[in-house]
């Protein structure tokens, strides 16, 4: 599978989405680039943006298996990868599998549970499988966690451990849509269109789940040279010694950006990554990953902010 096939994939899979969600091209080219590089996704916003109803159109675009887990702060680790079960007749012990076993999961208001239930899926994230009772049961492939929150302002919300945030290849923030964008929110709505049943939208199956593996399988071959390698290396290791910054990110963080920006590149149709492609894609990489100093938080400097600045301070290669 080439660049070009990829290209046409994305805008595919994009349009089909676009049937349902009306504007946020961000956050829906944010998913998709994901989804290709196999990153898990974190979205952040205010309820009734919009959030669910992208993961659960993009559950419809794509011909996988998917399942949804609402956090609740009674959520029990448990109700998230499956327990085991004695079985009477065979008198053994029997693994019920849980929600986490499919190709895409969405959990729905993550910081609504407490940490314990957030960490079920940390394993899950990074290595792909899920260690029950001392048993390790591998996830079927292609496997993608998108997480929505709520901002931690807002009441019933525990803050993400930061370790389970250096899971999340991306960090997308969903904002208001403009007065033009909901104006054709409403229009759908006149045309009979509810996003409580999608199937009143007719969106199309676009992508399967070996197709997505051939796609995941061919970025890896997108060429990275090495000055954009430096380039890279050079934004994230900036970050640990900003003035503003008490925690800079982490070398995940540059291996996540390194691969985001072979999906990006091949999402648009070429075969080699170029310095804009890292910059387009550094704040939905790091903005997560960085802690701030106090006196830079109390001046309402925001981990944006940062990334602009040391975006601005780093030089791009010319070639």
């Amino acid at each position: 599978m080439d660049a070009t096939q990829i290209e046409q994939a994305f805008e595919a899979a994009a349009a089909e989405i676009g049937k349902a969600v009306v504007g946020q091209q961000e956050l829906v080219e944010g998913v998709l680039i994901a989804l290709f590089a196999e990153g898990n996704v974190l979205i952040e916003g205010v309820p009734g943006l919009g959030k669910t109803l992208l993961v659960n159109a993009l559950a419809r675009v794509l011909s996988c298996d998917f399942r949804r887990v609402q956090f609740t702060p009674d959520l029990m680790p448990s109700d998230v990868t499956g327990h085991s079960i004695f079985n009477m007749q065979s008198r053994e012990f029997a693994f019920n599998r849980g929600p986490i076993f499919t190709n895409l999961l969405l959990g729905d208001e993550i910081n609504r549970a407490p940490a314990k239930t957030q960490s079920a899926l940390l394993e899950a994230m990074q290595e792909r499988q899920v260690t029950v009772d001392g048993v390790t049961y591998p996830l079927d492939r292609p496997f993608i966690t998108i997480a929505t929150q709520n901002p931690i302002e807002q009441e019933g919300t525990y803050p993400l451990p930061e370790a389970q945030l250096d899971r999340f290849m991306f960090k997308l923030l969903v904002t208001y849509p403009t007065k033009e964008q909901e104006e054709g929110i409403l229009r759908l709505y006149a045309e009979g269109r509810d996003n409580r049943d999608l199937g009143t939208f007719a969106l199309n199956p676009v992508l399967s789940g070996p197709q997505l593996l051939g796609m995941q399988q061919a970025i890896r071959g997108v060429i990275v040279e090495p000055s954009v390698i430096g380039y890279i290396t050079s934004i994230v290791q900036k970050t640990r010694s900003w003035h503003a910054v008490e925690v800079g990110a982490s070398p995940r963080a540059s291996v996540n950006l390194l691969v985001a920006s072979r999906a990006v590149a091949a999402s648009r149709g070429r075969d080699f990554v170029i310095p804009d492609d890292v910059k387009e894609l550094a704040p939905w990489v790091l903005r997560h990953r960085l802690r701030l100093q106090p006196d830079a938080e109390i001046e309402g400097v925001t981990a944006d902010d940062v990334i602009r600045e040391v975006l601005d301070s780093v030089e791009a290669p010319k070639k």
